[in-house]
């Protein structure tokens, strides 16, 4: 009888064991669906839209604890709603990403994780965010962040989701996807540290708008022989690759421009010339990125005299992949910026 009793406890013991293990994987699993069909990648973007906002708008006046606070609450908001319009773009987009093979992790995700369960954390997210907004709003005493949040991810939502389907629609395409990705975000972390406008700060806001599509066009350059196969109008679809790489490079020069001469105003400004120094780091990056620019728009005008087509499109795609990692550099270039905006304010 002892023997079967220790028998029976080990047995009940791995069943156990084995049970929690289980539930632990399928829990990692879960969670790292939903962080794929986020699009997770998004966070460092995110934290380079609140160090920008908070870098021109944090004033000595704010005390170190109300600082960290609405750091958190404008990073997780920011974060979240990132997250509300990522969803609604892989819900939209589901049918149309099981046909292309670059997108298969993206649909395998969403997949694994549900439609339908997917659908109900939206709703919940939705709702837990606007609760968060609003209670973030009394406390902060400024009703334009509620506003921002609301035309933000109304806009987020409209982009992907049918019958308004921005992303569709032309050129309506590249001005939502600006003011998702650049303006609104780094709108909403400015104001939850001030309520005044500064003429510098706009300058850069406009300088990184103008930046942030410069370095999706070549996302859109990656996907324009499926976009164009299935009747999908982007604006590059529409330009065609040649103007539209030019058109990058023309956008990512002229925020460049205007983003820098906004941070050197800024530091002249306030006696901090010397600082400008730094602004160094701008042309550095941006030298390397248009130089990939314009191979791509060499490779776009060969496209169209060569006879190994193919074999130019598949550079061009490979090309267009790299893209993440231009992006990267650009945004942590500006972030840079923007930290040493931030401890010229606190430190000198």
């Amino acid at each position: 009888m002892r023997y079967y009793g220790k028998r029976y406890a080990k047995t009940h013991a791995f069943l156990i064991r084995r049970s929690y293990e289980f539930i632990d994987e399928n829990m990692l699993k879960t969670i790292k669906s939903l962080g794929t069909v986020s699009r997770a990648e998004f966070l460092l973007p995110n934290l380079g839209s609140l160090i920008m906002g908070l870098a021109w708008g944090a004033t000595h006046s704010t005390s170190i604890g109300d600082l960290v606070v609405m750091i958190i609450l404008s990073f997780a908001i920011i974060n979240v709603s990132s997250a509300i319009g990522a969803q609604a773009n892989t819900l939209s987009d589901r049918k149309l990403d099981s046909k292309d093979e670059r997108k298969k992790q993206l649909v395998e995700a969403t997949n694994s994780f549900g439609a339908n369960r997917l659908k109900k954390v939206l709703i919940i997210e939705f709702a837990l965010t606007l609760i968060l907004v609003f209670l973030f709003m009394l406390i902060q005493q400024k009703p334009i962040l509620l506003i921002l949040w609301i035309v933000g991810i109304c806009l987020g939502c409209a982009y992907s989701l049918p019958p308004i389907r921005l992303k569709s629609r032309s050129w309506l395409a590249p001005i939502s996807v600006i003011l998702v990705l650049a303006v609104f975000p780094v709108l909403f972390a400015y104001y939850t540290f001030t309520t005044e406008m500064n003429p510098f700060f706009l300058l850069s806001l406009t300088g990184l708008a103008l930046t942030v599509y410069g370095v999706i066009i070549p996302t859109e350059i990656r996907d324009y022989f499926g976009d164009k196969a299935m009747d999908i109008e982007t604006m590059t679809v529409r330009l065609g690759l040649v103007k539209a790489s030019l058109l990058g490079i023309v956008l990512l020069t002229t925020g460049a421009i205007l983003t820098g001469t906004a941070f050197f105003l800024e530091w002249a400004y306030g006696h901090h010339s010397w600082l400008s120094v730094f602004l160094l780091a701008i042309p550095v990056t941006f030298i390397f990125v248009l130089g990939k620019f314009k191979k791509l728009h060499s490779l776009s005008k060969e496209l169209a005299s060569s006879k190994n087509q193919a074999s130019v499109a598949e550079n061009i795609v490979s090309l267009s992949t790299h893209n993440p990692q231009w992006i990267m550099l650009v945004t942590q270039t500006y972030s840079i910026m923007s930290i040493i905006l931030l401890m010229s304010k606190f430190l000198l």
